[in-house]
């Protein structure tokens, strides 16, 4: 493991070790404790391995772990799909080649033309690469959120987008919750991609311009978009509510489709058609272009 890697694994089992309460696992809790959580020792012995083996990990100490060491501790920190990989990617050992830089991402053509009909149903729709870059989208998921496709290259990016563009903070309904999801997200992919040098510029720019980020990027959180709902205040057409579904098309686990719907019926399936009315005579959809 590298030392970045190695201090990334380290800080990451403190955290999480200090989430888990004693009692919940049938641990005696009112013992004094100097720190909040389990004990170095009580997590070695829940995991199977020896005390001084897992502080060398914790002390990022250790250059090396088992894939069967680092299930056990996810088990016992009962971690959940996102965590666990997230341990798992951490603790995996290096390669002996170095990868090659990564190739800009393309979209596939059939999922751009999915994209597009999805306009049809009015279902904001797009897709995210890679550190969280904007790839696609169709009207009116720019009509909804914001038109990437005018901005400059390097500003085509979720994360950008919420911590950096004042018109993100007035849009959601609940602004801190995706903003802690997005760094939750960012933490995700930078345990798949330690090496990714844009990614750690990415990182280190929103760290040093948002106290917000700086703040939720500490508690090393993961988090992986499946399902769930989310809420907008839109200039145009005010409060509506979404359900989004989180794909990987093609099954590619570098890229992530999002596809928004509105509950039947409701007020926000209004809204939405209002939205998707009041854009209809804007461009065709089409892939953004590669970086």
């Amino acid at each position: 493991m590298s030392g970045m890697k190695s201090s990334e694994l380290a800080e990451f089992l403190r955290t999480c070790r200090s989430r888990v309460s004693p009692e919940e696992l049938g641990l005696d809790g009112s013992a004094r404790r100097r720190v909040p959580g389990l004990r170095r020792e009580e997590l070695a012995q829940l995991a199977g391995v020896s005390v001084d083996y897992y502080t060398r990990l914790e002390q990022g100490r250790s250059r090396s772990a088992s894939a069967e060491v680092l299930d056990a501790l996810a088990t016992a920190l009962r971690l959940n799909d996102a965590e666990r990989q997230h341990l798992m990617d951490l603790g995996r050992p290096e390669p002996a080649v170095r990868k090659r830089r990564a190739r800009p991402q393309r979209v596939d053509p059939a999922t751009l033309r999915l994209v597009e009909m999805l306009d049809e149903v009015h279902s904001p729709a797009f897709v995210l690469g890679r550190r969280l870059d904007v790839l696609a989208h169709n009207r009116l998921a720019g009509a909804l959120i914001t038109e990437f496709r005018a901005l400059p290259a390097a500003d085509r990016n979720q994360a950008r987008f919420v911590f950096f563009d004042p018109h993100a903070r007035e849009l959601y309904q609940d602004w801190e919750a995706v903003a802690a999801d997005t760094v939750a997200m960012l933490r995700l992919d930078a345990g798949r991609y330690p090496d990714d040098p844009q990614l750690s510029a990415l990182i280190g720019e929103l760290s040093i311009h948002s106290e917000h980020f700086r703040k939720w990027w500490s508690d090393h959180k993961v988090h992986r978009r499946t399902t769930g709902s989310k809420g907008y205040h839109h200039p145009l057409v005010g409060d509506l509510t979404v359900q989004y579904q989180a794909l990987h098309p093609a099954g590619d686990p570098d890229q992530i489709l999002f596809v928004y719907t509105t509950e039947p019926g409701s007020a926000s399936e209004t809204s939405m058609r209002l939205l998707a009315n009041w854009n209809s005579t804007e461009n065709h959809d089409r892939e953004l272009p590669v970086r």
